[in-house]
């Protein structure tokens, strides 16, 4: 497994660096559910961090929540993703709970947000999903 820095604590989410890797961040939920705020304060830190660090990939790993929050999931899309792209920040892999409704709820999710929003940079993104973190640093 690769050594991972923290970067930031937060009281839902921790943000991290891979040492060996310098464009790459990772974000790990560490609770069951995080508010759409703090979802958000994580991921505006992670903005100024890929901007600063010059990162390209980010993984977010989800195994910890069991709430899935279609608000977030639009605002991290719609907005947050948009500046990303333009910084460079243009891998994006999530590792999910292996809780099937959840899963079926960011595609469902992940859907609507498509079908509603077709011309957004987040489609030329590479997005994919993972099952460890040892296999989405790998990738």
């Amino acid at each position: 497994m690769e050594k991972l820095t923290i970067e930031k604590k937060f009281k839902h989410a921790i943000v991290y660096t891979v040492n060996n890797k310098e464009d790459t961040a990772v974000v790990e939920a560490i609770s069951n559910y995080i508010p759409f705020e703090s979802f958000k304060e994580v991921f505006i830190f992670i903005g100024e961090l890929a901007d600063r660090k010059k990162l390209k990939k980010l993984i977010f790993d989800k195994t910890k929540l069991t709430v899935f929050h279609q608000p977030s999931m639009e605002w991290y899309f719609i907005e947050w993703k948009e500046k990303m792209f333009d910084i460079g920040l243009n891998t994006h892999i999530k590792i999910l709970p292996k809780d099937e409704i959840f899963r079926y709820s960011v595609k469902i999710g992940r859907d609507k947000i498509n079908k509603k929003h077709p011309e957004k940079k987040y489609n030329k993104m590479e997005i994919r999903y993972a099952e460890t973190l040892d296999e989405a640093l790998m990738n």
